[in-house]
């Protein structure tokens, strides 16, 4: 694997895209590579609230989570020498893509929308895609959200049936090349 020295990555990288992309996977991979810490943002809700996203999303609905989602990302992007996994939703907030820009760098993992809705479909922790149609769930979705990823984004790089590793020799090379 390829590696680049700490002192030349960003302090904080971000990790945005879909869910099923490969964020937390990816970032795992990266956070090591890079020696610097690996956060999943969704994780860290969890274990705040006590509670699992499906039991947020019903208690509270969308709404309730995604201030949630907020308040723990304005926690997180405080921190310093992290590799963060955002959740699918977290660009849908115009607060939330400004406190990625401000502290540190965006990259959007992309995936196509049959490789999304295959890594997905049957995950019940997933609840914006528990529906009859998850295929027309994640078109939707993207359609609204791929704008807003791109816009975010520092970098872009495809998330398809490439394995992890490949993906992260990829980011790490085109860091090192900025």
């Amino acid at each position: 694997m390829v590696s680049v020295p700490a002192m030349n990555s960003p302090s904080n990288i971000f990790l945005i895209g879909p869910m099923g992309a490969g964020k937390s996977t990816i970032g795992r991979r990266l956070a090591a590579a890079l020696d610097k810490a690996f956060v999943d943002a969704d994780q860290a809700l969890e274990k705040r609230t006590g509670a699992d996203i499906p039991l947020i999303f019903e208690l509270e609905g969308e709404a309730g989570f995604r201030k949630r989602e907020s308040e723990m990302l304005a926690r997180l992007v405080q921190r310093e020498g992290i590799v963060l996994a955002t959740g699918g939703g977290v660009v849908l907030a115009a607060k939330n893509r400004a406190r990625l820009a401000e502290r540190g760098f965006v990259i959007y993992l992309d995936a196509p929308i049959e490789l999304l809705v295959a890594r997905v479909a049957r995950d019940r922790k997933r609840p914006l895609i528990q529906t009859d149609d998850p295929e027309a769930t994640m078109r939707e979705l993207m359609r609204a959200r791929d704008p807003l990823y791109r816009g975010s984004a520092d970098l872009i790089v495809r998330s398809t049936h490439r394995s992890s590793r490949y993906v992260v020799r990829e980011i790490l090379q085109r860091i090192e090349a900025l």
